[in-house]
């Protein structure tokens, strides 16, 4: 291991606190790995230590980044997290296995999943699109976090307007399944739609909400005009 991630880890410890460990448990029903850092520390870690590694090829960043997916701490995957995201300038249309690869071996969280495909992959995503074809296959993983990866990997470009199409079909795919959290993520995926194609969204809930179950409807139409609301939420 480069001696660079044992200082980092070394860092998070020096700085952690049980008040706040106990605390970020709470976010999760399952039970995770917390060394008990607020995210703004990470943050702050991730920035001064990347300095020290900016030099290194790709590979070898996104090496060190695997140590930190490998310890489970989501501290440590929140580091793995900002450094593959600052490397996007160099992203080439490969890096999508890597990215694949740390999706289906380590993320266990609502927390890992997001931050790492929300900007990560979600970026790489843009820069490529034709890898909108690994989302969908995802979405028909038997994994709640691959699942849950296929929607919230649009969430940014959502807002944009981009792949209004796709994201309509991942929803389809995901549209009747019974786990919570896959029903948040494609209910948020399709919020952010909602800010750049609000009538396409809430034609497309109208037309799903005898099937779509409640908490992904909710999370659809969370920022559309009071009255889409009440239309949306009729029984």
């Amino acid at each position: 291991m480069n001696d660079v991630t044992l200082r980092v880890r070394q860092a998070l410890i020096d700085i952690a606190d049980e008040k706040t460990r106990l605390s970020g448990q709470r976010f999760f029903k399952e039970e995770i790995k917390l060394h008990g850092v607020k995210s703004g520390d990470v943050r702050k870690i991730s920035k001064t230590y990347y300095k020290e590694i900016k030099h290194l090829s790709k590979a070898e960043i996104f090496q060190l980044c695997e140590e930190f997916w490998k310890s489970g701490y989501n501290e440590e995957i929140g580091v793995a997290c900002e450094w593959s995201y600052s490397l996007r300038s160099k992203y080439t249309s490969d890096d999508i296995e890597t990215f694949d690869h740390w999706v289906k071996q380590y993320v266990s969280n609502w927390a890992s999943c997001d931050t790492l495909c929300n900007h990560t992959i979600g970026t790489l995503v843009e820069m490529y699109p034709e890898h909108i074809s690994r989302l969908k296959e995802w979405a028909t993983s038997d994994n709640r976090w691959v699942k849950r990866a296929a929607a919230v990997t649009l969430i940014i470009p959502a807002r944009r307007g981009l792949f209004l199409k796709d994201i309509f079909e991942i929803a389809d795919t995901l549209l009747l399944d019974g786990d919570d959290m896959v029903q948040k993520g494609y209910g948020w995926m399709l919020k952010a739609a909602s800010e750049y194609c609000q009538k396409e969204v809430f034609d497309y809930v109208l037309s799903k909400k005898d099937v779509m179950p409640r908490t992904s409807l909710r999370y659809a139409i969370e920022k559309m005009p009071k009255e889409l609301r009440v239309e949306a939420m009729k029984k």
